[in-house]
């Protein structure tokens, strides 16, 4: 019974670090808080529902997504990010566009849907658990848990093994710096959004099939849990979003099977506030310093 709520705990993690790695990745780079990465989250599962129900397979409609995510985060980029980086404007307006393009991504799905809870065609994923080493395990939970080791690993290597990550790097470290360096920050800035949105197409679609429920506010509880990876693993940490993620996953599962309902919460925000009494800057995270330079 542990070792399964343990392992259940580790999959919910997984798909908190689905959305968490997207959400803290254009933190990291550009330091604000993108609020419409819900709502790319909620597109995600909505395409590659319509996808489905167009008759194209599953992994068909999954690839169509999540580049359809990608190319709406560097939309996103483009209408409401890059005018105020232009003008130099502080990370509080840029906060207040995504808010505004989160509610009207938020307002055309809902109007869309009528405001109604969609599923998955039954039988699109088998539903017949397997049997390893006496845990219970789904088909969609090995999914899970091979895009995020994919997707870690992935990450990494672009970031830490490419000419391209090292831009990435350098521009969040100093954007003047690497501009006298002879990198371009608004390509930077456009591939990270891209990353960012099919981070977050892809999460909205292994959540929407594991707990098969799709709807226009989907995306808002995580998000909330987005914030709780980022102050727990320390903002703009990748390795962080992922260790802080698997902690509030297992937290969550072991919380829900052995304490009253109504304590995940309770569990969840009492290991943040411990982190930030202990370690204000998170487990992996280091004090973040204003540049004072305009971007572009």
């Amino acid at each position: 019974m542990l070792a399964q709520q343990i392992f259940n705990g580790v999959i919910i993690g997984a798909l908190y670090a689905l959305f968490a790695l997207g959400f803290n990745l254009i933190f990291g780079v550009q330091k604000i808080m993108n609020l419409a990465h819900g709502a790319v989250f909620m597109a995600g599962a909505f395409i590659a529902l319509y996808a489905v129900q167009l008759g194209l397979p599953l992994w068909v409609a999954f690839i169509f997504s999540v580049t359809l995510c990608g190319v709406l985060g560097v939309v996103l980029d483009f209408l409401a990010f890059r005018p105020l980086r232009k003008r130099g404007e502080a990370e509080f307006a840029a906060i207040m566009s995504s808010i505004g393009a989160n509610m009207i991504l938020m307002n055309f799905a809902r109007q869309l849907s009528e405001g109604q809870v969609f599923r998955f065609p039954f039988g699109l994923v088998p539903l017949t658990p397997l049997q390893f080493f006496g845990l219970r395990v789904g088909v969609t939970q090995l999914i899970v848990s091979g895009l995020m080791v994919v997707v870690v690993l992935g990450l990494g290597y672009y970031l830490y093994r490419t000419s391209f990550g090292r831009q990435v790097r350098a521009v969040s470290s100093n954007e003047r710096a690497a501009m006298l360096l002879g990198i371009e920050p608004r390509n930077v800035y456009m591939q990270t959004f891209f990353l960012s949105g099919v981070l977050a197409g892809a999460s909205g679609i292994l959540i929407g099939l594991t707990f098969n429920s799709i709807h226009f506010m989907m995306g808002e509880p995580y998000l909330l849990r987005a914030f709780a990876v980022l102050i727990l693993g320390g903002l703009g940490s990748l390795v962080g979003a992922v260790v802080a993620s698997l902690i509030l996953g297992v937290a969550q599962s072991l919380s829900g099977a052995y304490l009253p309902a109504g304590f995940i919460d309770i569990v969840v925000f009492a290991i943040i506030f411990g982190m930030l009494v202990v370690r204000p800057n998170g487990l992996f995270g280091k004090a973040v310093a204003n540049s004072g330079t305009a971007r572009q």
